[in-house]
């Protein structure tokens, strides 16, 4: 935003390096004032101010929750160079010349400052304010804003270590026992950034009448506190689903995928905000509450340091998986028809029994019987004319049986 008068054509901040796309702890941040005015402009001072700063509000009922925490602020005096100042430190802008200020400073260290934000009910903000002061005038104001990203590495042993748990539910019908529902996860680790899959193996065990449905999603948590209060903001991010399980079943996922959308590192060191994200796996019961697992998520900066842990584990999945399938006997091509043998009926055929399940196993199953049908009978040249001279003579027969009848 740009206050302008008559007297001020120009008054803007711009930014040393344009093409940055944030700041770090202990960055320098550089940049001038551009002020061109159409007027004779006297100048008393020009002020730099540089602040960070969170903030949170919204309505708790009739009540109004609001709360600031500040990060940054770095205030200075700004100075023409080479251009002659009176007693008080008063400059003369004159038309047709651009004057430039130009600033700089440092921000805190790295683990000082929080990442920007922009949520419902908060928000963290950087940003440097220009003030030109002008004797018996009001001052004008410019702001320029900048993102600060604080890195946050996912390279250690706590979040590159795996984390599971289990859950299970009973189920109830018209406060009857129905069965229950349980699951499994795991996933290899905490830590993750943007664009990275997540590979969850778990399974899950239906023993309740009903259909459920295991799903997966990744939730990210956004936490507010102001005036002691706390508000909490759930949002689903991305989602992924497996198969129906019917009654009496259960099902398992080998390394089910769900990448990591495009979102913020988490958000772990403001007071008044926090961001969290977590891997819930769930089995959604018709006419009950969930079943859910939530396993907690770290999602770090991306391209900060060595991801070789991480990246090693992934593909020494990959490899192993590819592996497996290698080690499959599969043919090298389809069978001819000509090797098929003359009976190609099962000698057991297999029927899944719905109601008798073990889970640690494969479905029980029951042989039904087989049948032998004869084989039909072979037709010869012999057969064939004998079976003509048989239609023959007694079509025959028909013919003069009606014939006599006519006649009488």
């Amino acid at each position: 935003m740009v206050a302008m008068t008559k007297k001020v054509k120009t008054f803007q901040i711009t930014l040393s390096d344009s093409n940055k796309s944030f700041y770090c702890g202990g960055d320098k941040v550089c940049g001038r004032i551009e002020v061109e005015v159409s007027d004779v402009t006297r100048v008393s001072a020009m002020k730099i101010l540089a602040l960070g700063c969170a903030k949170v509000e919204y309505a708790k009922g009739k009540q109004r929750c609001r709360q600031e925490a500040e990060y940054l602020r770095h205030e200075e005096v700004l100075q023409l160079s080479e251009q002659p100042t009176d007693s008080d430190g008063s400059v003369v802008l004159r038309p047709g010349n651009k004057y430039e200020y130009k600033f700089g400073f440092d921000l805190p260290q790295q683990g000082q400052l929080v990442s920007s934000y922009k949520g419902k009910f908060g928000y963290v903000h950087y940003y440097v304010k220009a003030l030109m002061e002008r004797p018996q005038q009001p001052t004008l104001e410019c702001k320029k804003c900048f993102e600060v990203e604080e890195p946050l590495d996912i390279n250690t042993p706590d979040l590159l270590s795996p984390t599971g748990g289990t859950k299970e539910k009973k189920v109830t019908c018209m406060f009857i026992p129905d069965g229950q529902v349980s699951l499994n996860a795991k996933i290899d680790r905490r830590g993750f950034c943007e664009g990275e899959d997540i590979c969850i193996n778990a399974k899950f065990e239906n023993t309740c009448s009903r259909i459920v449905v295991p799903k997966a999603a990744i939730i990210a948590k956004h936490t507010y506190q102001a005036n002691g209060r706390t508000k909490v903001f759930r949002q689903k991010l991305s989602s992924v689903r497996g198969n129906h399980i019917i009654s009496g079943m259960c099902d398992a996922w080998q390394g089910k995928t769900i990448r990591v959308p495009k979102i913020k590192p988490s958000m772990l060191g403001c007071n008044i905000i926090r961001v969290e994200y977590a891997l819930m796996i769930y089995v959604h019961i018709p006419g009950s509450e969930k079943l859910i697992l939530e396993l907690p998520l770290v999602i770090g900066t991306a391209g900060l340091g060595s991801r070789s842990n991480s990246v090693s584990s992934q593909e020494g999945s990959v490899s192993n998986a590819s592996q497996s399938w290698v080690s499959l006997r599969m043919p090298s091509e389809p069978p001819s028809y000509c090797d098929i043998t003359k009976d190609c009926r099962l000698d057991q055929p297999l029927t899944p029994l719905l109601d008798d399940v073990d889970c640690d196993d494969s479905p029980i199953f029951m042989s039904a019987p087989s049948f032998q049908f004869p084989s039909p009978p072979t037709y010869t040249e012999v057969g064939i004319s004998r079976l003509s001279d048989i239609i023959r003579h007694r079509c025959l027969i028909f013919t003069a049986g009606f014939l006599v009848l006519h006649i009488i």
